[in-house]
């Protein structure tokens, strides 16, 4: 009888980095998913991997006792972190303006106890309270219920903020399941929103391993491994570049032209994106560079609001769009949202036939490094903001940005007036760059190999 790996992807991308990478690829295993997709999404990413089942995940309705004390682990724990790290900018991943009264009100109360639980004692006094209370949810009966008909050797989540998975990861320990998950990216720790425990946990890098020391030190370092992350062994396969002459005709490119990528944030993130593409069209223009120069837009896959319309409708000749092709359902919902096969070849393609990539700290840096292609971060603020307390000074002070060698790294765009000079000299990345990517990365090619041995697949 065949051992059965139960797999939670909380979101889209991990459906992509774990499913359409080389990790359970050809797997003895039976693989089975527990999941809270629609049946066309299933049944797309059953076409695309070796899924032999999936069940769907109880509906979960988190009691306010859970939530409390969620909240109040995670904002006891950045506080921590501040002191931790001397890092004020922490403190911003806490969101301090809710909209509704009763969230005000919720949230508020958190906010006002929250610094006398910050002593790391009584943190994790608060984390024994947690797991006790999701265990008094009837989801945690269901949950365990399915997992002894299952009878899986592991639970492997990709992303360890997830909230069901917190539940589910405690009845799998309850019934001697090992469970592993993965540490999502490499901003995510110093955020405090590690909502699982489990016996084992994947990191990037000997970097994420220490700061998994800093921010968790109960957890013991023998049951975290670092196994890379999959997602940019996509970037060594040659079959994921699509070939220049149908690339260039499916996006309307220009093979004479230089290629600005501009890689868009989440609303959130960066709520101005729109005019700092507007800058850059119109610094190109003023330098009579757009016969050399052209603009290729990727924007965020879950970025619907549509604030690229006018700019890229007013500049068609100028700006192009590659439109990301990920799968979702009419909701639109995050959990819902995910990229096709397809996608991982237009996202490599992308950083392939791109001179440059521009944005405000993406990760796309990274991405664009693999064929060490230099980026630019935007480092100026909007005169006329979309959000009035939002600055790229609060976004380059936060945490995960101290892992860069130095200012170097990069390319800073400090102001409208360097757009030029900025985008269009610099061929190639920085020895700190490489540098860099090294660090936050470290062994990427093996990551698959790697989170294989650790799951004891076998083929």
């Amino acid at each position: 009888m065949k051992n059965k790996i139960v797999l939670l992807f909380p979101d889209g991308v991990g459906v992509r980095n774990y499913l359409f990478s080389d990790v359970f690829k050809k797997a003895n295993e039976e693989l089975v998913l527990f999941h809270n997709f629609d049946p066309e999404t299933i049944t797309a990413i059953k076409q695309n991997s070796s899924i032999s089942d999936a069940i769907t995940i109880p509906v979960y309705k988190e009691s306010v006792k859970e939530k409390f004390l969620r909240e109040l682990i995670c904002l006891s724990r950045l506080y921590n972190n501040t002191e931790k790290v001397d890092n004020k900018s922490v403190l911003a991943y806490w969101n301090w303006n809710q909209k509704t009264f009763t969230k005000k009100l919720f949230y508020k109360l958190i906010e006002q106890v929250a610094p006398f639980f910050k002593d790391y004692t009584k943190i994790l006094k608060l984390e024994e309270k947690y797991q006790k209370t999701i265990r008094q949810n009837p989801f945690y009966d269901e949950v365990a219920a399915i997992l002894k008909k299952i009878q899986p050797s592991v639970v492997f989540c990709s992303h360890q903020r997830a909230l069901k998975a917190a539940t589910i990861f405690a009845a799998a320990a309850d019934l001697g399941i090992t469970t592993t998950t993965v540490i999502y990216s490499w901003d995510n720790l110093p955020k405090a929103r590690m909502a699982l425990r489990a016996s084992n946990y994947l990191v990037w890098s000997e970097y994420m391993k220490k700061e998994m020391d800093t921010y968790y030190p109960e957890i013991s370092s023998e049951s975290i491994y670092v196994t890379g992350t999959p997602q940019f062994e996509f970037y060594e396969d040659q079959k994921n570049i699509i070939e220049k002459e149908i690339f260039y005709k499916r996006y309307n490119l220009d093979p004479n032209k230089k290629i600005i990528c501009f890689s868009g944030d989440d609303t959130k993130t960066s709520p101005d994106d729109p005019s700092y593409l507007k800058d850059i069209v119109e610094e190109i223009i003023s330098a009579n560079l757009q016969d050399e120069y052209q603009i290729l837009l990727r924007r965020c896959p879950v970025d619907f609001s549509g604030r690229f319309e006018n700019i890229v409708n007013d500049y068609k000749d100028l700006i192009k769009e590659a439109v990301p092709l990920w799968h979702f359902n009419s909701s639109k919902e995050w959990n819902a949202v995910y990229p096709s096969v397809e996608d991982v070849k237009l996202l490599v393609s992308t950083a392939f036939y791109s001179d440059i990539v521009v944005n405000v700290g993406s990760t796309m840096a990274f991405d664009f490094a693999m064929f060490n292609k230099p980026c630019v971060f935007i480092n100026y603020d909007q005169q006329n903001k979309k959000v009035k307390d939002w600055s790229v000074d609060t976004i380059y002070q936060f945490q995960h940005f101290r892992s860069m060698p130095n200012k170097n790294a990069i390319i800073w765009l400090n102001s409208k007036d360097e757009i030029v000079e900025k985008l269009t000299l610099k061929k190639s990345c920085s020895l700190d760059m490489i540098q860099w990517k090294e660090t936050v990365l470290e062994d990427y090619k093996k990551a698959s190999i790697k989170i294989r041995e650790q799951l004891k697949l076998t083929t």
